[in-house]
């Protein structure tokens, strides 16, 4: 996973977080460590945003979170929360699911169907 940090790059526009896990981020945030511990087990492709240097990037993500602190986490364009948050998704049984529904949606599998008339 490559970080995308201050380096130049695009921040983080709302369509890019329609798919797969979007994570902003902090160099020396322990409990943005944990949630990408967490979710390096898992079977999902995650976009890592380093906010550390670039205010720019900093205010889009408190824009489309809501908050200030990192880290801030969204799973297929929905904000689940921060760390904390994430943890407690895994202990209720409820991040696979997510995640999984998340997978069917990026394959076009999002669950309804289309009436044929």
């Amino acid at each position: 996973m490559e970080p995308i940090d201050d380096a130049g790059r695009p921040g983080a526009a709302a369509d890019d977080l329609v798919t797969g896990v979007t994570i902003f981020t902090s160099r020396y945030c322990g409990y943005c460590r944990r949630a990408l511990a967490l979710l390096a087990g898992k079977p999902v492709t995650v976009r890592e945003i380093v906010v550390d240097a670039d205010p720019e990037v900093r205010r889009q993500m408190e824009q489309l979170a809501g908050a200030r602190s990192v880290p801030q986490i969204f799973i297929h364009g929905r904000h689940v929360g921060g760390c904390d948050e994430l943890y407690a998704l895994e202990r209720a049984g409820r991040l696979d699911a997510l995640l999984a529904a998340d997978a069917a949606c990026a394959d076009g599998r999002d669950g309804t169907t289309t009436p044929t008339n």
